[in-house]
C-alpha cells in the first residue's frame, strides 16, 4: 500500500511543524481523486483516477472554542478528513498512543524536511509515502 501526497502540501505541512516547535502540530488532511489533479508528474497517468491523493489541510484552530466547550470538532467538515499530519518535535518518527488517529497518519520530526516525514496506518505500521508534483483543481466560491 502507498499513500500519495502533493509536494506543495507536504512543503506547507513541514513549514507548519517547524513554526509550531517546540509544540506539536496536529492537522486534519483531506484527499482529492488522482484523476482530478493537474501537473507534470510522469507518474500521474499510472495512478488509478480514483486513488486518493492528500492535497488539503484544515486549520487546526478552526472551531476551537466550540470544541473546547462541547468536545465537537466543527473546524473540519464531517467525513472530510481522511488523514492527519502530526509533528513530534522530540521524536519518535512513528505513531504514539497520545496521537489522534486517522486512516493514514503522516508524522514529521526535526530537522523538518521531507526525509523526516513518514506515513503510517491506523495501527502504526509504516506505509510507503509517495510525493507527487501535482496540483488539485482550483476551488471557487460562487
Amino acid at each position: 500500500m502507498a499513500v500519495f501526497v502533493t509536494q506543495g502540501l507536504l512543503d506547507v505541512l513541514i513549514e507548519f511543524a517547524a513554526d509550531r516547535e517546540p509544540g506539536e502540530a496536529n492537522v486534519p488532511l483531506a484527499a482529492t481523486p488522482a484523476g482530478d489533479l493537474a501537473g507534470d508528474d510522469d507518474r500521474l497517468p499510472d495512478i488509478d483516477d480514483d486513488t486518493p491523493v492528500i492535497t488539503h489541510f484544515y486549520l487546526p484552530e478552526a472551531g476551537g472554542s466550540v470544541s473546547s466547550v462541547f468536545g465537537v470538532d466543527l473546524g473540519t467538515p464531517s467525513g472530510s478528513a481522511q488523514a492527519r499530519f502530526i509533528s513530534h518535535p522530540t521524536g519518535p518518527l512513528g505513531v504514539s498512543k497520545e496521537d489522534d488517529l486517522a486512516g493514514v497518519v503522516l508524522v514529521a520530526t526535526p530537522p523538518w524536511d521531507a526525509d523526516t516525514v513518514a506515513a503510517f496506518d491506523r495501527s502504526g505500521a509504516t506505509v510507503e509515502l509517495v510525493t507527487l508534483d501535482a496540483e488539485p483543481p482550483v476551488e471557487r466560491i460562487e
